[in-house]
C-alpha cells in the first residue's frame, strides 16, 4: 500500500534501485492511494504486469479524521478479481468503499471529488467572508447552511472560519488537515484531465489560481481552507496575521 504526494515519488518507489518493483514477490498487489493522474495510474499498472505483479489505483477521501476513524472513502481502478482481492484490505481502513471500474477510473473519481471540494471551499470562504462583513455571524450562517441548500463538506465539517468547528484546521491556526498545494496539484491534475478530453474547466481554473497565489506567498504547507483568510484580507496573506510554516533544512 502507497499513499504518496506526487506521481514521480510513485514511480520512484516502484522502480527505484530496491524499489516494489525489484522485491516484491510475484503476484504482489500494488494499492496506491496517491492521487494522481489516470494516465499514471495506467503506467504504472503496466510496469507491474511486466513484473508480474498487479497495480491498483485506490485514491482515498476524508482527511486526517477520517484516516483516525477508519471511515475512509476509497475509490479503485482495475480488473474485478484483483480489486475483490484488495477489498478486505482498504475495508480495514475505510467505510466506503467503490470500485470505478478499469485502471484509472479510481484516479478519475478522485480528481472530480477534489475538484468540487477546492471550488466549494472558496466559495464558503467567499460567502463568509462577505457575510461577516455584512453584519452576520459566521457561526449563525454556518449553522443555517448545514441544514438548508448550501450545506457542503466545506460548511458542515471543515469549516474555514477559525472556531466555528473544533478539531478543524482553521481552528488550530490553519496547521495539518490538507494542504495548500496539495490542492493546487489535484486541481492542475483536474485541469490537465480536462485538457485531454475536451472538458470545460472554467471554475476549476479559477479556484486553482486562488490556491496557486496562496502557495505563491509562502502558505504551501498550510492548510487549504485558509483560503478564508487570502479572500478576507484582499488577498494579501501578510495582512492575516498567520505566519508562514517553517522552511525545513
Amino acid at each position: 500500500m502507497t499513499a504518496l504526494p506526487l506521481a514521480s515519488i510513485v514511480d520512484d518507489a516502484l522502480t527505484r534501485e530496491g524499489g516494489i518493483l525489484e522485491v516484491a514477490k510475484k503476484g504482489t498487489h500494488i494499492l496506491d492511494a496517491s492521487t494522481v493522474a489516470p494516465t499514471d495510474a495506467q503506467k504504472f499498472a503496466a510496469m507491474a504486469t511486466k513484473h508480474d505483479m498487479v497495480f491498483l489505483d485506490t485514491p482515498m477521501s476524508g482527511g486526517i479524521m477520517g484516516a483516525q476513524n477508519g471511515t475512509l472513502t476509497f475509490m479503485a481502478g482495475g480488473p474485478e478479481e484483483s480489486y475483490m482481492k484488495a477489498l478486505p484490505v482498504l475495508e480495514a481502513m475505510g467505510k466506503n468503499i467503490f470500485h470505478c471500474g478499469p485502471i484509472g477510473t479510481g484516479c478519475v473519481a478522485k480528481l472530480t471529488n477534489n475538484l468540487i471540494l477546492g471550488i466549494t471551499m472558496v466559495g464558503t470562504a467567499e460567502a463568509l467572508a462577505i457575510g461577516e462583513k455584512l453584519g452576520a455571524d459566521p457561526t449563525v450562517l454556518t449553522k443555517i447552511w448545514s441544514c438548508s441548500s448550501a450545506r457542503s463538506h466545506s460548511v458542515d465539517t471543515y469549516s474555514p472560519y477559525p472556531n466555528v468547528l473544533p478539531n478543524v484546521p482553521s481552528s488550530r491556526n490553519y496547521d495539518g488537515g490538507f494542504s495548500v498545494a496539495l490542492i493546487r496539484k489535484d486541481l492542475g491534475l483536474a485541469m490537465n484531465a480536462a485538457q485531454a478530453c475536451g472538458g470545460e474547466y472554467f471554475m476549476t481554473r479559477r479556484a486553482f489560481d486562488f490556491y496557486a497565489e496562496i502557495e505563491k506567498q509562502g502558505y504551501a504547507k498550510k492548510d487549504f481552507s485558509i483560503v478564508y483568510q487570502y479572500l478576507v484580507h484582499n488577498n494579501d496573506m501578510s495582512a492575516s496575521g498567520i505566519a508562514k510554516p517553517a522552511v525545513m533544512k
